[in-house]
């Protein structure tokens, strides 16, 4: 999926990229290029800047380190050379770029009421690689399968970032959609499935369209907040599963109770280490002791390990724990 931003990117960064080993270009996940400090990358657990030669290295003084020009060239070629088209995300701090590539921006802030009304003088790239991984939710599905409505259970997604959360629930939509249960005779059909994509990284959407496979029968609000999309969905699209991604806000869990109430099943993920993490959070851990959510997935992964779901009930049993392949 490297080889998707390497035409978005400056000559000079291009080249260094290229020079990575295949290896490396194939499994990269994160791009952090910070003006007059070094060029870093991620894949795994394992970073490395990169030197004038494209070489990984550990030291710091050995390093590229980006240019203003680098970054005004980059955030030009980000942005399609038009900063006023991508007014709105700025101000949020990201960008989503062709493929559902997101990257995160930092720099100096405009204020306008006490609320950051743009980001100026941007100095710092997060540029994050999305990857469709087809199959990676295969395992999971029928440990979230409700036999008695043929559907999936409302079930909640626990992962901190960079484990592979948004990559599942994308797959996830594809097979509920395609109605491939992996449950043999007693698999239901094909659901209609809405997505809410605020960031439109789960889509990839180019004009509406989804680049992303999520299935023959999802629908998907791109580009709108998960709150006022999911009830956009339930008003107009009357879909059998809604799928959304990082819920935390009061608004975010009025709208679920809403599909709740409508006979709608709905997948959703939170930022967390683990099941008591989220219940910290207010919003969650009401959803939680109100019992909404029938199962938990909480998505880890351990050194030297392969990523797994540790799969619990709304009782806090086990169901089920799955070595799976990791995704962005």
């Amino acid at each position: 999926m490297l080889r998707s931003i390497l035409p978005l990117l400056p000559q000079t960064l291009r080249f260094l990229l290229t020079e990575l080993p295949d290896a490396v270009q194939a499994s990269v996940e994160e791009i952090r290029v910070r003006e007059s400090r070094p060029l870093e990358i991620s894949w795994g657990e394992r970073y490395a800047f990169l030197d004038e030669r494209g070489q990984m290295v550990t030291q710091e003084a050995m390093a590229y380190k980006p240019t203003r020009q680098d970054c005004l060239s980059l955030l030009e070629m980000l942005t399609n050379h038009s900063l006023y088209t991508f007014e709105e995300e700025l101000r949020r701090g990201y960008i989503t770029i062709v493929g559902g590539h997101r990257v995160g921006l930092a720099g100096r802030t405009v204020l306008e009421q006490g609320h950051v009304r743009q980001i100026r003088d941007v100095s710092s790239f997060n540029i994050r690689i999305a990857r469709e991984l087809p199959g990676v939710g295969q395992a999971l599905l029928p440990q979230l399968y409700d036999p008695l409505l043929r559907s999936v259970h409302h079930t909640l997604i626990i992962s901190p970032p960079q484990q592979g959360k948004t990559t599942l629930i994308r797959d996830l939509a594809r097979l509920i959609s395609r109605g491939e249960w992996g449950i043999g005779a007693i698999a239901a059909s094909g659901k209609k499935v809405g997505v809410v994509d605020e960031r439109s990284e789960l889509a990839a959407c180019v004009k509406g369209v989804p680049r992303f496979d999520l299935g023959p029968r999802t629908d998907v609000m791109d580009g709108c907040p998960k709150a006022e999309g999911m009830m956009m969905m339930i008003r107009s699209l009357s879909p059998d599963v809604l799928i959304v991604d990082e819920i935390g806000r009061p608004e975010d869990a009025q709208a679920i109770h809403e599909a709740v109430h409508t006979g709608i099943r709905v997948v959703a993920t939170a930022h967390g280490s683990d099941y008591e993490d989220v219940r910290m959070r207010p919003v969650l851990k009401q959803l939680l002791e109100e019992g909404v959510f029938a199962r938990y997935v909480i998505l880890q992964r351990r050194k030297g390990a392969p990523s797994s779901y540790r799969v619990m009930d709304r009782y806090g049993k086990a169901v089920d724990s799955i070595p799976v392949s990791r995704g962005g």
